[in-house]
């Protein structure tokens, strides 16, 4: 009998995706297109495993259902992991990521933000479709000799500085654990999150949410930075104190802001909000700037992601449940940097 798999927050693309790279599986999908929490929790009853999302929320409430039902797995098809309850889930629930689906796409899209803010592009393409072609207010300027500030240096962060490295900007990198040999290798240098606010003419952030880095960019560290930095935000939405950023925007200290994520964007993004008043009067006011470019977290949205993400998340579960071999799986501990894997093998 085909283990079942209960998929909440199911759009049309991910039934593409996860059918195809299921062909060859026989898992029985049941697409929900309700996002998890303690009042949809019950449509997982009679399933074995969970696919979840970055919307969805797994906290202590929800998970305890999820163990009641026998479930003993949560596949996230995302590589964060910031909506889950870690130490609620240990010693009962495994919970998989898919910690590198396509680097290359979120990298490249920041790179995106950057020149389409920079050259103005989005303003241009409504003007010349409304016959208006003066270029007046589109103003740029070469990235080349610029420094750009790259806050963490994992596979995505790695990626931005060899394109921006093309550019021919200067790079300066922080991270927790630097990687001194690739600095040397691509061209870059590591300094301490001071330094980097400073001297960066752009700043992007590629790390990943956690209690000590939360609200990292906030009024203090805003106050650091160079006089109209650019500041990009494709990682997580909670890195950004948003009211700090608003301000920094109304007083001219932050030149423009580019964000495929936002701090509250659970309410919002992944659907169609077109016909009704956005409530969050934050992010309303966010979107009244003309020196703001907002994508809905479509940083990974490429073929070759979901691709990626379809074969990963399907990989995790059957993995799972074929020799319980779980190479992907996520804990407490890991997060703690005590992660009893380097001597089990497993999490618990």
């Amino acid at each position: 009998m085909a283990q079942t798999i209960a998929f909440f927050d199911a759009k049309p693309y991910d039934r593409e995706f996860f059918d195809n790279a299921n062909r060859h599986l026989g898992f029985e999908i049941k697409y929900f297109e309700s996002r998890l929490g303690p009042e949809t929790v019950v449509l997982a009853q009679g399933a074995n495993a969970v696919c979840a999302f970055v919307n969805d929320t797994l906290s202590r409430e929800v998970l305890d259902r999820l163990y009641d039902f026998g479930i003993r797995i949560v596949a996230l098809r995302a590589a964060g992991y910031n909506n889950v309850d870690l130490k609620a889930a240990h010693s009962r629930i495994h919970i998989t990521r898919v910690p590198a689906y396509s680097p290359h796409a979120v990298a490249e899209h920041t790179v995106a933000l950057i020149l389409s803010l920079n050259r103005k592009i989005h303003k241009a393409y409504y003007r010349v479709r409304e016959g208006n072609f003066t270029i007046s207010g589109l103003l740029g300027f070469d990235l080349n000799g610029k420094t750009a500030g790259i806050i963490g240096t994992g596979k995505i962060g790695r990626i931005v500085i060899q394109i921006l490295r093309g550019f021919g900007m200067n790079v300066l990198a922080y991270d927790l654990f630097p990687d001194e040999k690739g600095a040397q290798e691509v061209g870059f240098t590591y300094t301490d999150l001071d330094t980097l606010y400073s001297q960066s003419d752009i700043i992007s952030l590629h790390c990943p949410l956690t209690p000590q880095n939360f609200y990292m960019i906030d009024e203090k560290s805003i106050h650091k930075m160079k006089p109209g930095v650019m500041i990009i935000n494709t990682g997580r939405g909670k890195l950004i104190n948003t009211r700090a950023l608003i301000v920094g925007l109304k007083t001219g200290k932050v030149g423009s802001a580019g964000l495929d994520v936002y701090e509250e964007e659970s309410e919002f993004f992944f659907e169609d909000y077109s016909a009704t008043v956005i409530g969050d009067d934050v992010f309303a006011r966010l979107l009244t700037f003309p020196n703001v470019l907002m994508t809905s977290h479509q940083g990974f949205f490429t073929r070759e992601a979901l691709t990626n993400i379809a074969q990963t998340t399907l990989g995790n579960i059957e993995g799972f449940f074929k020799d319980g071999s779980l190479p992907n799986e996520i804990c407490y501990q890991c997060t703690e940097n005590n992660c009893v894997r380097k001597q089990t093998g497993k999490c618990f």
